[in-house]
């Protein structure tokens, strides 16, 4: 059976045009799909089963759901200072449930975003953000910037879908009409396609770009000779380009959000976005990563107020990054248990938290095998979203899109599995789930 539509669990582009064929309930082709989306959809180093281990340097022994969950909330309940994070490659049904099992327990809830977009929201905050629909781009620019992020490799049908190679609407010529310039530390894949390179100097970016603010007000003349790497005439040059677009959008990343300046930086770039505007029309949108880490952001900040880093040791939501973030805890050593669902702390978090992590119990909730399972106690396999379950996911660009079902299996959702933990927590509590 060939199912078509169907929508990609990988990277914030949510690709809603894959083709998938499914015999005798087994996925057997992946069609229009990027390699990274394709593997993960056939699947590939799965857990089969519930897997728990005393000691870290241990051997894992396969246990019952119901001993698994139980032992995961006892740690939870027990816990003075818990941590629970990733959520970033789930449906929004079950980061309800994650928001209620933080409320539960007392503790941090945090996701994917802390350790790569988090600076946009706080860039957000400051300015607002003039951004549109990546349909929306596809039809109308015609000028693309790509600043600090690499879409080639890391979204990798994003230039033929929505940026680049798309014919639109208004974009009828397609790449023939498009001027693409990518602003970066070093020459990626992306530069390599792009009409114009700028190459600037590692955290550079904040002057460059108050230096195109600068010429783009017609004050040119206190911009020195050379900027961050970047020589005056070539910024004039980028400024007048930007200027005379019909259209523009201005794709950043993380070259952005984590070098020096972090927020300012986005703070910045929105600033540039809204003087284009005096000019012409421009969006800027960030290149989110995990699928449907925008969906994250939403749900909680509809549950708590603020979009990720929230502590409930207080009993009512506190949000301060730079204090409540992920690694500022796991720095500080106060955490003293970590429940990892939808995500993979291991494989992204600095050296000085992922040592902590080691000294403290770990419950990992996921389909696969990935770092994080090296430093777990408690194992606990679940569906894959989008190939075994259905639920709600929010592209980059904060569309939601409903993610399918294509095949049946035995695993359990996250979203029950979170159900049984609450209830155990509250049992533990001795209050009611």
């Amino acid at each position: 059976m060939l199912i078509k539509d169907v929508l990609c669990p990988f990277c914030g582009c949510l690709c809603d045009d894959l083709a998938v064929e499914v015999d005798n309930n087994k996925v057997v082709d992946v069609q229009h799909a990027c390699k990274i989306g394709s593997s993960k959809i056939m699947g590939h180093d799965r857990i089969k089963a519930p897997m728990m281990r005393d000691d870290k340097k241990g051997e894992f022994r396969e246990v019952s759901y119901d001993e698994a969950i139980n032992e995961a909330a006892k740690i939870l309940a027990n816990s003075k200072r818990p941590l629970l994070y990733g959520w970033a490659s789930g449906v929004c049904e079950m980061m309800k449930k994650g928001v209620l099992l933080n409320e539960e327990v007392g503790g941090i809830i945090d996701n994917t975003a802390s350790v790569c977009h988090g600076p946009s929201a706080l860039g957000v905050h400051e300015k607002g953000m003039p951004t549109g629909t990546l349909g929306q781009f596809a039809n109308r620019a015609d000028v693309v910037v790509f600043w600090g992020c690499n879409p080639v490799q890391a979204h990798p049908r994003h230039m033929s879908r929505y940026s680049v190679f798309a014919k639109g609407f208004f974009a009828t010529k397609a790449r023939r009409g498009r001027k693409v310039i990518a602003i970066d530390v070093r020459k990626t894949d992306t530069a390599e396609l792009a009409d114009e390179y700028i190459q600037v100097n590692p955290g550079m970016d904040y002057i460059v770009m108050s230096a195109l603010r600068a010429i783009i007000a017609e004050h040119a003349d206190v911009v020195p000779d050379n900027v961050g790497g970047v020589p005056k005439e070539k910024l004039v040059e980028i400024a007048e380009t930007l200027k005379n677009a019909k259209f523009g959008v201005i794709y950043f990343g993380m070259g952005l959000t984590q070098s020096r300046g972090k927020y300012k930086n986005i703070d910045n770039a929105v600033s540039l976005t809204t003087e284009l505007n005096a000019f012409t029309k421009y969006s800027i949108i960030p290149m989110r990563g995990h699928y449907n880490v925008t969906g994250f952001g939403n749900v909680c900040a509809w549950e708590t107020g603020f979009i990720n880093a929230v502590d409930m040791s207080r009993g009512y939501p506190y949000y301060n990054p730079g204090e409540t973030c992920s690694n500022d805890l796991l720095m500080r050593e106060e955490i003293d248990a970590a429940f990892i669902i939808a995500g993979d702390a291991g494989a992204h978090f600095p050296a000085q938290s992922i040592a902590r992590m080691g000294k403290v119990p770990v419950v990992q909730i996921d389909p696969f095998h990935n770092p994080t399972t090296e430093m777990a106690n408690i194992v606990i396999p679940t569906k894959v979203s989008g190939v075994e379950l259905e639920g709600t996911a929010y592209r980059m660009d904060g569309v939601s899109l409903r993610m399918r079902k294509l095949v049946d299996v035995d695993f359990p959702s996250d979203e029950e599995v979170l159900d049984k933990i609450i209830a155990k927590v509250c049992e533990i509590k001795g209050a009611s789930a």
